[in-house]
């Protein structure tokens, strides 16, 4: 059953939508996940794993297919679809179902395993990982590990562990340092130091098949991404806006949180990309979800409805560019990349802004995939400027090193993760809190009402604030 599955799911139809993913990014039609999940491929995290693996050989797969000369011997085939399916041929799984690609590549399999061996040989190298171009090096992201958030809802840690070394894997612990985690390798894994449910695998680990992924026991969400959901961190019972949803990983781990206790208000313009989170949202076994076909800027903060939502995540659209995974390109160098951000950065602010109005609003993080400053710091401290300090920032996960650039006063405030200092995909977090009476924060709304003796169900709204007098 399982390899029936396998066989279905990985077809011609997986290479050819790798294919169109990949001139997509060529033609900069949107980032990976974007072109992923915008697609009508019915496996997007296979998907975007092949996609993902192409790119990483992208530089040795061009050499290959140029030594080989395939491209010039069948000239029907697709450049991107020969890449993807060299790529599965040589380094991936093997090809797998039919199709004249397939085929086409078939005859030639000789003479580019030759030109593989001859490639190894010249690099002096005797593994494919080798072949690769060091860290940071042109055109290749860092190794990123393969990043496992054990989902709450289903499982614990200790079972999924278990589970894993029951199957071979030797497990060592929580990790201690970068080193222990950047030197991973073969069948070991880490507990992660600073999320209590994550686990860290080597780099390339292939888990879409594992069974607890299969099952929602397991969700593989990079480390960075799992920060915004853990730092907002809403009590159960809470009511949270996940105002830019799709394509879930975050409202699920939102759910995991809550326990299924609460209610999150999940909104997406993209109809595809919300059928697909729902998918994934009932496969992680959340329920405490509203799914919204709408734009979250037209909400009304003051409907009723979101009258006791105390929590907003905030994840916009941003340049991507902080994704290892994306395809490399010369962006700094672009004429149109000033433009591109501030248009970027304009939308930003605008969502900032629209979330902050939520009259309940006690906490809202703010997070991108971006490097750059302008979608980043920038956006949060003009925000906060505007606002008459009705919220502050917050210091948050003090054992996180890699901190907001120096250029900015608020620089310890936030957070920034990259594949060369913390091995994860480059992401901003900044986490927003409204002041309360007399500068101290306390604990929230419905735990002061509960502490105070109040009974479910009855009004936890808190008395009207009054304003802090600035100081001269």
């Amino acid at each position: 059953m399982r390899e029936r599955g396998r066989k279905s799911g990985a077809g011609t139809g997986l290479y050819g939508a790798a294919a169109s993913i990949l001139a997509g990014l060529e033609r900069r039609e949107g980032a990976l996940k974007t072109l992923v999940y915008g697609s009508r491929f019915q496996n997007p995290r296979l998907l975007c794993a092949l996609v993902s693996e192409t790119l990483r050989y992208s530089p040795v797969l061009d050499s290959l297919l140029d030594a080989a000369g395939l491209l010039r011997a069948e000239k029907k085939l697709q450049p991107q679809l020969a890449k993807v399916l060299v790529y599965d041929l040589l380094f991936g799984k093997g090809l797998r179902g039919g199709g004249r690609g397939k085929a086409l590549v078939l005859k030639h399999r000789a003479r580019l395993q030759a030109e593989l061996a001859r490639l190894k040989v010249q690099k002096k190298v005797s593994r494919n990982e080798d072949l690769l171009p060091p860290a940071g090096g042109a055109g290749q992201a860092p190794h990123v590990p393969r990043y496992v958030r054990v989902n709450s809802l289903k499982t614990c840690v200790d079972d999924v562990v278990d589970f894993f070394k029951r199957y071979g894997y030797a497990f060592l612990g929580k990790a201690a340092s970068m080193e222990d985690v950047s030197s991973l390798s073969g069948k070991k894994f880490l507990l992660d130091p600073h999320l209590p449910e994550l686990l860290i695998f080597p780099p390339q680990t292939d888990l879409h098949e594992n069974q607890l992924y299969v099952a929602g026991h397991i969700i593989l969400q990079d480390k960075a991404s799992c920060l915004p959901a853990f730092l907002l961190d809403p009590p159960p019972g809470s009511h949270v806006i996940d105002a830019c949803a799709a394509p879930g990983n975050k409202t699920s781990q939102l759910a995991a949180i809550l326990k299924n206790k609460g209610q999150i208000f999940a909104f997406d313009l993209d109809a595809k990309r919300l059928a697909t989170m729902s998918t994934m949202l009932v496969r992680a076994g959340a329920t405490c979800y509203q799914l919204a076909h709408q734009d979250f800027l037209a909400t009304d903060p003051e409907d009723p409805k979101y009258s006791c939502v105390r929590y907003i995540l905030l994840d916009p659209s941003c340049s991507g560019s902080g994704m290892a995974s994306r395809l490399p390109v010369e962006e700094e160098e672009s004429a149109s990349l000033p433009e591109r951000l501030r248009a970027l950065a304009s939308f930003q602010r605008k969502m900032l802004a629209h979330a902050l109005r939520f009259p309940a609003l006690q906490r809202l993080v703010y997070s991108t995939c971006s490097v750059y400053p302008e979608e980043n710091e920038a956006v949060v401290l003009d925000m906060l400027e505007q606002l008459e300090k009705d919220f502050r920032l917050m210091e948050v996960l003090p054992s996180w090193t890699h901190r907001g650039l120096a250029t900015f006063a608020e620089a310890k405030c936030f957070l920034r993760a990259s594949p060369k200092e913390t091995l994860t995909n480059g992401f901003f977090v900044a986490v927003l809190e409204r002041r309360h009476v007399g500068g101290s924060l306390g604990p929230s709304a419905p735990q002061q009402f509960l502490q105070a003796g109040g009974k479910a169900g009855a009004d936890p709204t808190p008395p009207p604030r009054k304003k802090k007098k600035k100081r001269s």
